[in-house]
Parts: C-alpha cells; sequence; structure tokens
C-alpha cells in the first residue's frame, strides 16, 4: 500500500531534518564501562513472595515534566550531539518538558540501582525507561510496573503483529517495544583482515586479549550456545547452558577475553582495546559513523539472538499519562523511521518502513532496521527463563564474570 506525505507541519519538518542528518551518528557514548568486578550476583535477584506494590497517583495534569531513562546512542541526534530531534518536536507539540538520560548501560547493573525503590513502590526518579524483554517479564512478574490506559495512546495499532501478544505480556498491557536488535559478531577490519565467521573465530590465538563480549548473559551465552548447534528459543537444560558456560569461563581464564561490558564496549572497540567482540547490531554502525568504516558486523554461522528493548513506566512514577503521550508519539511512523534512520535498530511500528522512503529509500532496505524473513531465520530469541532458572544461569554466569 503506498502511504501518503503527512500534512502534520512537525511531522513534515522531522521528515527534512531525518534527510539532512540520515545516517549521522555522531558524539557517542562516554559513559564509563562495566568490568567484570563490578558486577554484584544480588542483581540477579528475582525478588521474594512479598506483597506487591500500589501504583502513584498520576499528577500529568499538574506537572508537565517528564523523566526518560534509556541506552546509549538509541535515539536520533543532531550534528552537535547535544538535541534529540524527534524529542525537541514532542516537547514542542504537547508543552511536556522530556529529562532524556543515558542511564541504562545494562539491564541487571539498572535494576540493581533501582530495584530497591521499585519494591517499595518508590519513584525511581524515570517515569520511562526501556528495558530489554527479559528484564521486563521479571519488572511485571513483580509488580513493579504500571499498566496503560491503551485508549491514550491510540498508535500502539501500529505495532507490528509479531510484538503483540508476548508470553510475559499478552496484549500489551504493561509495555511496548522500543527498538529490537541482533546480538552478533564485530571485528576491526584492519586488524582483523580475514574477518570472522564464527564464535569460535573469536578464540584464534592471534587475537588472544583483543576479545570483548557482552555482559548481557542471554547474549553472549546465547551465541557460544548456537554455536553448538543449541536452539535457544526452544527446550534446553542444565546441559546444554553448562557446557556453554564451560567454554566461556575457559576464555576467560585462559585471557582470551579481556573485557565483559555493557554498552562501554564501544569504547574499548574504537580504542582498539578489544579488536573482536560479541555485540549488537545497531552499535557498529556508530563507530563506523564517528570514526570511518573500520568495524563489520555479521550474524555468526550458529546464529545470532533476537531481542527486543521496551517501554515500561515504573510502579512509582507520577507522570502516567505523559509517559502515554510520548510512547504514542514515537509510534507515529514518520517519527519511528526518523529513530530508525539514526540508530539503526529494528523498529516495531508498522508503516516505518514507507516513511523511510521519504527519508533514506537505501535505508528502507537495511536488514538492520527491517529484517526480511531470511536474515530472521539466522536468529533465535533466548527463551523465557523461569524465575528459578534466571537466578541459577544468572550466577553461574555472574560467577565467572566476578573471577570465582
Amino acid at each position: 500500500m503506498t502511504r501518503t506525505m503527512p500534512q502534520d507541519p512537525m511531522i513534515l519538518s522531522l521528515i527534512q531534518q531525518a534527510k539532512r542528518a540520515s545516517f549521522s551518528r555522531r558524539n557517542m557514548l562516554q559513559g564509563a564501562g562495566i568490568g567484570a568486578a563490578t558486577l554484584a550476583l544480588a542483581a540477579c535477584s528475582t525478588g521474594g513472595a512479598s506483597a506487591k506494590p500500589t501504583a502513584a497517583a498520576d499528577k500529568s495534569s499538574t506537572n508537565k515534566s517528564l523523566n526518560w531513562d534509556n541506552w546509549a546512542a538509541y535515539l536520533d541526534e543532531d550534528d552537535s550531539g547535544k538535541t534529540h530531534p524527534t524529542l525537541a518536536a514532542f516537547e514542542k507539540k504537547t508543552g511536556i518538558k522530556v529529562k532524556y538520560d543515558v542511564a541504562v548501560d545494562d539491564n541487571n547493573t539498572y535494576y540493581g540501582k533501582v530495584k530497591g525503590q521499585l519494591a517499595l513502590g518508590q519513584d525511581i526518579g524515570a517515569d520511562l525507561v526501556c528495558l530489554t524483554d527479559w528484564m521486563v517479564s521479571r519488572l511485571i512478574n513483580l509488580g513493579y510496573t504500571q499498566e496503560f490506559d491503551l485508549s491514550k495512546i491510540p498508535n500502539a495499532k501500529n505495532l507490528t503483529p509479531a510484538l503483540q501478544n508476548p508470553d510475559f505480556d499478552p496484549g500489551r498491557k504493561k509495555s511496548l517495544p522500543w527498538q529490537g536488535g541482533f546480538a552478533g559478531i564485530c571485528w576491526n577490519k584492519a586488524k582483523v583482515p580475514g574477518g570472522l565467521k564464527s564464535v569460535e573465530d573469536l578464540w584464534d590465538s592471534s587475537l588472544k586479549g583483543r576479545v570483548g563480549v557482552l555482559s548481557e548473559m542471554r547474549d553472549t551465552m546465547g551465541l557460544i550456545m548456537m554455536q553448538q548447534g543449541v536452539d535457544v528459543s526452544g527446550k534446553w537444560s542444565d546441559d546444554e547452558f553448562n557446557t556453554a558456560l564451560d567454554v566461556f569461563k575457559k576464555q576467560v581464564n585462559d585471557g582470551q577475553i579481556r573485557n565483559i561490558k555493557g554498552n562501554a564496549y564501544l569504547e574499548d572497540l574504537k580504542s582498539e582495546d578489544t579488536l573482536a567482540a560479541i555485540c549488537w547490531s545497531g552499535d557498529i554502525t556508530v563507530i563506523n559513523a564517528e570514526a570511518g568504516d573500520k568495524w563489520e558486523f555479521a550474524i555468526p554461522t550458529g546464529g545470532g539472538t533476537l531481542w527486543n528493548d521496551n517501554f515500561i513506566i515504573p510502579i512509582g512514577s507520577q507522570k502516567k499519562s505523559a509517559g502515554e503521550d510520548l510512547i504514542n508519539y514515537y509510534y507515529e511512523p514518520e517519527v519511528a523511521a526518523e529513530v530508525a534512520a539514526w540508530v539503526n535498530y529494528i523498529t516495531p511500528v508498522e508503516g516505518a518502513k514507507e516513511a523511510m522512503m521519504n527519508i533514506d529509500p537505501q535505508l528502507a532496505e537495511n536488514q538492520l532496521i527491517f529484517p526480511n524473513e531470511a536474515t530472521l531465520a539466522t536468529t533465535k530469541v533466548f527463551r523465557t527463563l523461569t524465575s528459578a532458572e534466571e537466578s541459577k544461569y544468572g550466577a553461574s554466569f555472574q560467577s565467572v564474570l566476578l573471577g570465582s
């Protein structure tokens, strides 16, 4: 179906800005890295059986402000790196002032900072947070999120059908996807001229001490398991997990793996402290745009993991209605396309591909943003873990990070 150009002056302005700034990825994340020694086993806890907290009263009508916590390099920027054009347009349109904070480096470390307040139903300082499927599942199960009034998010109808009924939130009553992506492998093309094809290539002796992996268990362990032939989306047990864990532990203990980090792994690639890594798809576009076409991303031969980060409204937020306004805005296809043109992650919004044709037709065919069935067939979603499995596997993974 042909999509007509929008008539909303704000949307037209955004499209023009996006055409000028398409593929612009500047002022990279400057946050400190999360090393293995800083990760706490306490973050693995899924909580006890205590009573669930009560949602805070909404004061959006009298307080026109909103705090949004997100990951680095995950929202469009202008050339100065100081302004987010889509967010500025939202503020102008609604009168809601948004404080956008790059506060998430890793799901566990973020949860570790706020879980005490969430358990008490207190304000964590953020009215919207974008976290990965498995962490959102945990927060929903613990009663730490507020239920949406979907009548205030009419653009939720634009959510791609495949994401409308996840097992952790049927009907999307408490979460809506922000962006999705792949975990795969990447390398410095000048330093690793032969490239990489599999996770096992990361263990080559020529890369000893120059490999980085992610502190997200499902991505690092998921890729190792998939390389061993395990379908991480299906039935598997301790045996399969522990076989992969043995490989991971050996590569850490032998010094093959140098860094285990969240988003800060990009700084190690840029400094060449690491030359190859398990990484997230859109991030490689970030450093290539800033420093020149030096790195390459690939889904390994064993397959990659597929994930989504999702909007949630924390239980203690007093800005629920304002948060719903912002989510609804970002589900406008033209706005979603502008964000996707900058972040190069998979947009969950139907109609965004057609809108992208007005920004950059080449990006409309980019498999990192609009993957086809052939690309998706090379990836799997790491299955939902039970609380017992999450505690057990998370503790095993963290113990390697902590060197025990």
